[in-house]
């Protein structure tokens, strides 16, 4: 393991000025909340939502004692009604939408053998599926605007590589994959960017009570600098996918972590 220390935190220098996002799965734990801070660090305005309303709700009220231009709306994305609501709200909020990160998805461990029909579908259902409906829904919002825009998805190294019990959730987030380069094939037409982030272990509370200690010591250690990711330091590249520094770039897996073959 190398002795690392841990990284400052890096201050917004205004990438997102002006520009309007929504966020799935941003209920304040994890990448997606970490991701809703950033882009208003950045200068956005950003619609957060997540499945998880009272959460959801809290933590749009502490941002919102922090910044200006926070809006909130539950959203289940294996719904395509509330898909449709929260991309409805976005334009009615702020006239219109630049950028999207889909976030959402779902983990659990099971082997293959034992892995119930249930298990199987709900993974995809959310992660890839619920992708799906969001990268719909922004391409028709941005088609219809005409003035471009940026999706960025949440993949995960599983889509590369092989890990026991997460055939479910990497076969999810290698569809992710895949989806968002076909996606920015597509959208290109539009002046439309796809890209994801495929990071492995961003640590959060929620991660901590549905992973054993063994197994995130093991992913630990197996990291070049012998820790986790902070969630802020997916958030980064988040940002830098979705501001003008990366305006070349779409159809993009872009790896946040040494573990990603």
């Amino acid at each position: 393991m190398t002795d690392v220390e841990g990284p400052a935190y890096v201050p917004g220098h205004g990438l997102l000025k002006g520009r309007t996002a929504v966020i799935t799965a941003a209920a304040g734990a994890g990448i997606g909340g970490a991701t809703a801070r950033r882009f208003l660090e950045e200068g956005a305005r950003v619609l957060i939502s997540d499945a998880h309303a009272r959460r959801l709700k809290e933590y749009e009220g502490e941002l919102a004692a922090e910044f200006e231009g926070v809006a909130a709306l539950a959203c289940d994305v294996t719904d395509e009604a509330q898909v449709q609501a929260l991309f409805d709200a976005a334009q009615r909020l702020h006239g219109q939408l630049d950028i999207v990160v889909n976030n959402a998805g779902l983990g659990g461990t099971s082997d293959l053998v034992d892995m119930t029909d249930e298990q199987w579908s709900r993974v995809l259902d959310v992660t890839l599926n619920g992708t799906f409906r969001c990268v719909r829904a922004a391409l028709r919002a941005f088609r219809d605007g005409g003035h471009g825009g940026v999706i960025v998805n949440n993949a995960s190294v599983v889509g590369w590589r092989a890990q026991a019990g997460q055939a479910h959730y990497a076969a999810a987030k290698a569809g992710v994959m895949a989806l968002t380069r076909c996606a920015a094939v597509e959208a290109a037409e539009y002046g439309v960017r796809v890209n994801a982030v495929s990071p492995s272990l961003a640590m959060h509370p929620h991660l901590v009570k549905v992973t054993s200690p063994e197994l995130l010591e093991e992913l630990t250690e197996r990291e070049a600098f012998g820790r986790y990711a902070e969630p802020w330091e997916v958030a980064n590249v988040i940002v830098f996918l979705a501001s003008g520094y990366s305006s070349y770039m779409t159809g993009e897996v872009v790896s946040v972590s040494s573990q990603h073959a």
